[in-house]
Order: C-alpha cells, then structure tokens, then sequence
C-alpha cells in the first residue's frame, strides 16, 4: 500500500467520521446506532483476523490490554454519540484535537515520562484556553450544548486515558488482535447498556443512518485503525501529529457545507487556539532547539 494514500485516507475517515456520527443517530437512536457499529465493526475484524491467521490470545496480560483499549472504544464513543447530539459535528473533531495534549498529561503522571517541557505546558495551556472559548460559544448556541461539550471532552480524557493504559499494560500485541479483543469487551458492554437502557429497534431506518452506520463500522472501526497502524509504522510520530491539525478544520467545513451547520466566530477562534497550542506542543522545542544553533 502507498504511504501517502494511507496518510489521506485517514485524514478522510478521521474527518468525516464526526458528520457520520450525528446522521447515524438522526435516524436510529444514539445507542442503537453505536452498538450497530461496532457490532458490525467486531464481526469484520474477528472475519479478517481469521482470514489473516491471526491468533487472539487470551492470556492475563493480553486480558488487561484489551480492557485498557476498550475503555476507548466504550467509554470514549459512547460520551462522543451522546454528546453529537447537541453540537456540531465539526466540534466533535476540534475536542478530539486536544486527545495529544490530555495523552502528554497522562504519561507524564502515569508513566513518568519527562515530556512536559515549559514549551509543551505552554502548549497545553493555550490549547485550554481555546477550550474555555468553545465553552463559552457553546452556551451561547443553545442551553444544552454546553452539556454536548463536556459529554465528547469526558470522551477525550477517556480516549487519552485508554491510550496511556495500553502502553502502561506492556502488551505486545499484534494490533489487529488488540483491536479484536477490545472491540469484543467493547461489544458486550454495548449490548448490556442497549439492553437496559433502550432496547428498541429503529421503526423505520432512512438510507443516510442506515449508510453512516455501515461507513462507521467498516471504514470508522477496521479500515481506519489497520490505516493508522501502518502509517504509524511507516512515518514519525511528528508526521502522524499533522493529522490533528488537518481533521478539525476539514471537519468544521464538511458540516457546515454538507450539513448547514452554524460555525460560531468563537469556535474558530477556540479552534486556532487548539492547533496553535498543538503545534506548540509538537514541534516548539524541535524549532526552539534550532534557534538556538543559529
């Protein structure tokens, strides 16, 4: 497969994901149209882990990775749906945006890795204060839109936290059987809540819900994550940083173009604040390091 067209392919999954994420549940029912997708995320992945033979192993170690990476997959995408509910699907990827900054937190306290440099905490800080402006645009576009904000924002901490407890767990994995497994646990805590909390299926599914579900699940769960893992192995992690750059702004154009969504001044403001603050993070000692030689 060619570098660059995986680059962009998940660049085009990662940016239009959001805007799947509110159509699917439009027309379903936010626990319906997220338990749907990885359901049908699941079978695909355990399908090419067969085909591909690859084993799943079930050991103690392997258990605890895949209950780390599905605290993401449950967790993170059932705050994420709940919240697409109440706010533009473009904000949903500008929070997510933050995911490399709440990760550099993590592993600095849980794993006691020296990355917090005064650059990177100035980064962090500035991507906070675009984070507050969101906030303050999102009371300002409905009374409950605050609360969408905060719900996908849990989703991101819980996203970051996931990432951290992986590495923490020490497992090595093939990633299509990591992404099996916890997409397993992932599955069975769905159905449990679908099952308490709803338990009602769509009287009628429209063809966009029924088609997003379905992009969602094949191309949103298994063909963006085996993408990333082959970039990632593939590049640096500062080229694979680029990626959270892109995708928020991409994604506020898609909605507001395809979906008539209502960009606030404030949001964009928070949002260059977000991307500054990452460009900060990522590259501002890189950049700093080379001042200092000249």
């Amino acid at each position: 497969m060619s570098v660059p067209a995986a680059y962009m392919g998940i660049i085009l999954i990662w940016s239009t994901t959001p805007l799947a994420i509110k159509w699917s549940s439009e027309g379903a029912g936010f626990l319906f149209a997220v338990t749907a997708r990885m359901a049908l995320g699941t079978l695909l992945c355990l399908l090419l882990l067969w085909m591909l033979r690859i084993g799943l192993p079930w050991h103690r170690e392997a258990r605890r990775a895949y209950l780390a990476a599905a605290l993401g997959i449950y967790g993170a995408m059932l705050s994420t749906y709940w919240g697409a509910q109440y706010i533009p699907s473009g904000l949903i990827s500008v929070l997510y945006g933050l995911t490399p900054l709440f990760t550099g937190v993590m592993a600095a306290w849980w794993l006691n890795e020296r990355s917090l440099s005064p650059l990177r905490i100035a980064g962090v800080l500035l991507g906070i204060f675009g984070l507050a402006l969101i906030f303050l645009a999102g009371r300002a576009l409905e009374h409950i839109a605050w609360q969408g904000i905060g719900a996908v924002l849990f989703g991101v901490v819980l996203q970051a936290a996931s990432a951290v407890w992986v590495k923490r767990t020490g497992a090595t994995l093939h990633p299509m059987a990591l992404n099996g497994g916890a997409l397993l646990l992932a599955l069975l805590a769905y159905l449990l809540t679908w099952g308490l909390f709803d338990r009602s299926w769509p009287v009628q599914l429209d063809q966009r819900s029924l088609g997003a579900i379905i992009y969602l699940g094949v191309l949103g769960t298994v063909v963006g994550f085996n993408l990333y893992f082959f970039v990632l192995k593939q590049l640096s992690a500062g080229a694979i940083s680029v990626i959270t750059l892109i995708t928020p702004v991409l994604a506020l154009l898609l909605g507001n173009w395809i979906n008539d969504e209502t960009v606030e001044v404030r949001i964009w403001q928070g949002t260059a604040c977000i991307l500054c603050g990452l460009l900060i993070y990522q590259w501002g000692g890189h950049v700093l390091r080379k001042v200092r030689r000249c």
